[in-house]
């Protein structure tokens, strides 16, 4: 037994020791390599996946939940900061089963399904209003936490209180939510409609503007900024960014326009406007005559009376006079003549023209425009063309003019539209070939740096070389010491001094000393034979 034993060991370690250095590194490595293989195969094949049990709950919930997986010898783990309960994968679903059947989870919460289980006669108007409300508040905190990204939600509401009668004015309800949001977590404009949408469905006479949304960190998510695209005119940001539109705009249209005539180089536009936000709704109702030139309206009816009367001898006889108060009118004695007598009465009904508007202005108007242009000349300042400066002035006071709101401005008159031009005429520094950058030129730390970088490449390079030569002379000399071991050398006697040996040895000294004596002896040799 022992020699087999020590067979093998001796087998193995010259089996061993004649393998290369490479083949030891394959051999060891695919050893670790199936170690290390096994070993994952068996941690997986036996490890136990944890999975989440419940949603987040109360920590007086998940106490309770615990002491039943204690009772059952379940194996489970708390975290999440006590909030979330963890089980192996291949029992949540039973034990979801099991604990639903027990009432968990239970988290006290009033919902609809609390009217199918305990409504009943005894229930006052004021009871049934306040379930009402908390299961209105129960099922949309529910909903809200269907959203991606929204952990938690608290909701509170206020409904209106239903008038006696039927006339009596239906008051508006109102909602404030907080929701807890993931760490990190933004929601799209989308989102953030759909959410305010969702509210405004699921309460009774509830508007949007009646709805305040914001996050754990006090946050407020705006509907009217969302429906924008971010940028509502109501905020800053919003405004600033249509004020700076405006003003881009009209640079670009000066620039172009400029340019074309001088040359883009030429030309230097700056724009500052003054943009009017206030918002106004009104109702006019308008009453204007059909004819303004002699304000009268159009006839919708007439009526037109004319008398006549011819007649003979008066009467005889004095009438008394009126009385005094009566305007003092008197009637004169007469005594005979002819009188005739003619009335005309005309009635005529006219109508005006009625107008009523209901006019919403714009969400913004340029109340104030200024426009400040500088000008390149092809030499100096006086010999530039005073009608192109003319030229260019018309063109601004021409697009100040129709810029500004009439309303907000009024009638401007030409001193002050060129109050808010400004053309100016000089040479610009810039432009000038005297102040030209210089020529781009090489500073010297980059070539200090440049040279380093080749010092440290070339060392690199050399350093490469002299590994891979030292590599090839060891694996040339594992080779040849492998070689040199399987070749078994026989021992060889010391050769005996002889007659023949002395004489060769002389004959080889007087070859590499004097090889002409040694030449001529040959030849001698050679001629007696």
């Amino acid at each position: 037994m022992n020699e087999r034993f020590t067979k093998i060991k001796s087998d193995s370690t010259t089996f061993w020791q004649s393998r290369t250095k490479n083949q030891k590194g394959a051999m060891i490595g695919a050893a670790v390599a199936i170690i290390a293989l096994a070993a994952a195969i068996t941690y997986f094949s036996t490890r136990t996946t944890m999975v989440q049990l419940f949603p987040e709950m109360s920590q007086a919930e998940v106490g309770s939940i615990t002491e039943v997986l204690t009772s059952q010898g379940v194996k489970y783990e708390v975290t999440n900061g006590g909030t979330t309960i963890l089980v192996p994968e291949n029992q949540v679903q039973d034990l979801q089963v099991s604990l639903a059947s027990q009432g968990y989870p239970d988290s006290g919460e009033i919902d609809t399904s609390f009217f199918t289980s305990n409504a009943g006669f005894g229930m006052t108007d004021n009871e049934f209003n306040v379930i009402k409300k908390a299961a209105i508040e129960t099922d949309l905190t529910n909903l809200l936490r269907k959203f991606d990204g929204v952990k938690d939600a608290k909701t509170i509401i206020t409904l209106p209180d239903e008038g006696v009668f039927l006339k009596d004015a239906q008051g508006e309800s109102t909602a404030a939510i907080v929701l807890t949001t993931s760490p990190g977590h933004k929601f799209t404009d989308d989102q953030i409609k759909g959410l305010f949408n969702l509210v405004a469905m699921s309460i009774p006479n509830l508007t949007k503007e009646n709805i305040q949304i914001s996050n754990q960190y006090g946050d407020y998510y705006d509907l009217e900024s969302a429906e924008n695209g971010g940028s509502g005119i109501n905020t800053v940001e919003g405004q600033m960014g249509v004020k700076k539109t405006i003003e881009r705009d009209l640079q670009r249209q000066v620039q172009q326009m400029l340019g074309t005539l001088i040359g883009q180089d030429k030309v230097v536009v700056n724009v500052s406007a003054d943009i009017d936000f206030k918002k106004e709704n009104r109702e006019e109702n308008l009453v204007k005559p059909v004819d303004e030139e002699n304000m009268s309206g159009i006839e919708i009816s007439a009526q037109r009376i004319t008398e006549t009367y011819s007649g003979g001898t008066a009467a005889a006889g004095s009438p008394e006079a009126e009385n005094a108060t009566d305007n003092f009118v008197d009637y004169k004695e007469g005594t005979t003549g002819d009188g005739d007598y003619e009335r005309v009465e005309e009635t005529i009904n006219n109508d005006v023209n009625r107008i009523r508007r209901e006019i919403q202005e714009s969400p913004y108007k340029i109340r104030d425009l200024g426009i400040q242009v500088m000008v390149e000349p092809p030499g100096t300042a006086e010999e530039f063309d005073p009608s192109i400066r003319t030229d260019i002035e018309q063109i601004l006071s021409t697009i100040v003019r129709t810029s500004i709101d009439q309303d907000s401005a009024g009638d401007l008159t030409d001193e002050e539209i060129a109050n808010r031009i400004v053309v100016s005429v000089q040479q610009f520094q810039g432009n000038n070939g005297e102040n030209a950058e210089p020529e781009s030129f090489i500073p010297w730390w980059v070539w200090v740096i440049g040279g380093i970088l080749l010092v440290a490449i070339a060392l690199l390079v050399l350093y490469v070389l002299r590994a891979r030569k030292r590599k090839q002379e060891e694996e040339e000399l594992d080779i040849l010491e492998q070689q040199q071991q399987l070749i078994d050398v026989e021992d060889i006697s010391e050769e005996k001094e002889t007659e023949a040996t002395v004489r060769r040895k002389q004959l080889e000294k007087m070859a590499k000393e004097k090889p002409d004596d040694f030449a001529k002896l040959l030849r001698s040799w050679i001629a007696e034979e």
